[in-house]
């Protein structure tokens, strides 16, 4: 005998406490869903941001804190690698190109961020860089997310700033105020936090803070023999793996610290790792206890409805067949659940996400793995094995029992 029918006629009876059981069902597997995926998404973003940074030099500190800076643009109160060691980077002949970096201002709420035409034209790749390179110090190159135009004038200003900008960010007699910069040119999309960066000559920053002494040459290209001041961080470039690791070992020094930033993100990955790892146990034992209540409660709402399965019972239908009709119907519930669940936790993420990557810069993609299927499957088959509980609770008694 076929047990849909019964099955679709109890859905209808206890359409909303089935609503109630699919929903209580889905939220949970959206929950582990969504921080699989997020977080998978999180990872491979930022491993990708960090792709055009070769290596990173920079004065003793944490690494973590020093990547965050350079790469992603927070930036913090860090030292300073003095002029006399930069020119002893800069005139070291392995690197395709050394590129100061430095940060701590902002425009209308956005990162500045001082730097060399070798860094831009290495971030743009096979992109073209709308407009024209800088040729004087009051003038910058936006990333591509940013909303002003080529020709704009925008207002600079000391201090990390807030990305929604200041209503006194005009006055120019602020005491932290740095004046205007002349909008010359927009890069191309490079999926990195500098596409949300306003981007300037290194000379400008050093200019700004009174750092430089001397005729500072062509804005955006370093010479031998220039005026150079201190910056937070130097980025090198290079051609071979190897020289990378020679020059790792070189400029780690007592003045210095050099590192890939696969060695910081890997340091980060291991706490998401940890946090992911108890969610994810967390987010399972939600699901087995979510399960657990609603086989209880479909317990319990089956003593309502068992005189009517005992007059199946009564007229003919086997053991069996009530079995399954229960089993068909608790499966029923759960695999719906967990079908909106899934997408549910797969529409969530891309919204964390999309959320994430506005506020950083980076380009996130949260999108379904196997790990997420195999969350899906383990918690289908672990209630298909509770299921049988209460369709063996009707299964074994008499259907008089339930007739009296």
């Amino acid at each position: 005998m076929n047990p849909f029918p019964i099955v679709l006629a109890l859905w209808r009876r206890t359409r909303v406490t089935s609503a109630l059981f699919l929903l209580l069902i889905a939220i949970s597997i959206a929950l582990g869903v969504a921080i699989i995926a997020q977080e998978r998404g999180l990872r491979t973003g930022s491993a990708r941001a960090s792709d055009p940074f070769d290596l990173i030099v920079a004065a003793p500190g944490s690494r973590t804190e020093i990547l965050f800076n350079v790469v992603y643009l927070r930036p913090s109160a860090v030292e300073l690698i003095p002029a006399e060691t930069l020119a002893d980077i800069l005139a070291d002949p392995v690197p395709a190109f050394a590129a100061p970096i430095a940060f701590g201002d902002n425009a209308e709420g956005f990162p500045i961020v001082g730097t060399t035409t070798d860094m831009l034209r290495h971030l743009a790749g096979d992109g073209v860089i709308d407009g024209a390179m800088w040729a004087r110090e009051e003038e910058a190159i936006i990333g591509a997310s940013l909303p002003f135009a080529i020709g704009q004038t925008i207002h600079s200003a000391h201090g990390d700033g807030d990305i929604a900008g200041h209503d006194d960010a005009h006055d120019d007699d602020d005491a932290d105020s740095h004046g205007g910069l002349r909008v010359v040119g927009r890069m191309p999309k490079t999926g990195t936090a500098w596409d949300s960066a306003v981007l300037v000559p290194i000379e400008y920053s050093w200019s700004t803070h009174a750092l430089l002494a001397g005729d500072p040459g062509v804005p955006g290209v370093l010479e031998p023999g220039d005026a150079l001041g201190p910056v937070p961080a130097v980025v090198l470039d290079t051609e071979k793996l190897v020289d990378a690791y020679g020059l790792r070992t070189r400029w780690q020094t007592d003045a210095t610290t050099a590192f890939f930033p696969a060695e910081a993100l890997s340091e980060i990955y291991a706490y998401m790792g940890d946090v992911r790892r108890i969610m994810s146990a967390l987010t399972t034992a939600t699901q087995a206890l979510v399960i657990a209540a609603i086989l209880s409660g479909v317990v319990a709402l089956m003593q309502l409805y068992s005189a009517r399965l005992a007059l199946l019972r009564a007229l003919g239908a086997t053991r069996g067949y009530v079995f399954a009709v229960m089993w068909v119907y608790v499966m029923g519930l759960i695999t719906g659940g967990a079908a909106l669940g899934l997408a549910g936790g797969t529409l969530t993420a891309r919204a964390i996400t999309a959320l994430f990557a506005s506020e950083t810069g980076l380009t996130l993609t949260a999108q379904l793995g196997w790990e997420e299927l195999r969350l899906v499957a383990l918690v289908v088959v672990l209630g298909a094995v509770l299921a049988v509980l209460p369709a063996l609770l009707l299964f074994r008694k008499p259907a008089v029992h339930y007739l009296r």
